[in-house]
């Protein structure tokens, strides 16, 4: 038999000779009747109150499903966009690495360059100091020879020939450049 609060206030017992007081009895009754209605009454509320309980934390854990999922994802997309970025990075240090070569290359070619005109510049100016020091020592040649002739008042054929046979006697600027070249 199942107890509600009116059974036990409407409860009615038989009498015997030697029974119990009936308005102790009934107050009694009364009393339980009250808190066993307080406790269906409590009993009934924290029913309510597991049921919204129960829905919070079926709540709770979609949320929380969808924030492991969330975290999931973005810790896959972190580690996606690091890897982009080890991989761009490294990408971008070979570029560089191989422009950096390219320049030293670029820039060896130049000083070789600068190198062999500079090179090339001291040639020529060898080759031009030779040919003023011959051209200066023919004509210095010369010029002793002509003095020498006007001082022994020789004749100006005879002093063209004596240049002659100096010229022949001396170094061919001519053939020396060519020789250089």
């Amino acid at each position: 038999m199942k107890f509600t609060p009116y059974n036990i206030k409407t409860q009615e017992f038989s009498k015997s000779v030697r029974g119990y007081d009936k308005e102790e009895v009934q107050a009694f009754l009364e009393s339980l009747s009250n808190e066993f209605e307080e406790l269906q009454s409590e009993n009934a509320k924290l029913k309510l109150e597991v049921e919204n309980y129960k829905k919070q934390i079926e709540e709770f854990r979609k949320i929380e499903k969808n924030l492991q999922n969330t975290l999931l994802n973005a810790q896959e997309s972190t580690s996606k966009t690091v890897e982009s970025a080890k991989k761009q990075t490294s990408l971008m240090l070979k570029e560089a690495e191989l422009k950096a070569v390219q320049i030293v290359e670029k820039a060896k070619k130049q000083a070789d360059s600068i190198k062999n005109a500079v090179t090339h510049l001291k040639e020529e100016k060898k080759l031009v100091i030779s040919r003023l020091k011959a051209i200066i020592n023919t004509q210095s040649s010369i010029l002793q020879m002509t003095t020498e002739s006007f001082e022994n008042n020789e004749s100006p054929k005879v002093i063209d020939s004596k240049i002659h046979k100096k010229e022949k006697t001396d170094i061919n600027v001519d053939e020396f450049l060519e020789k250089l070249l």
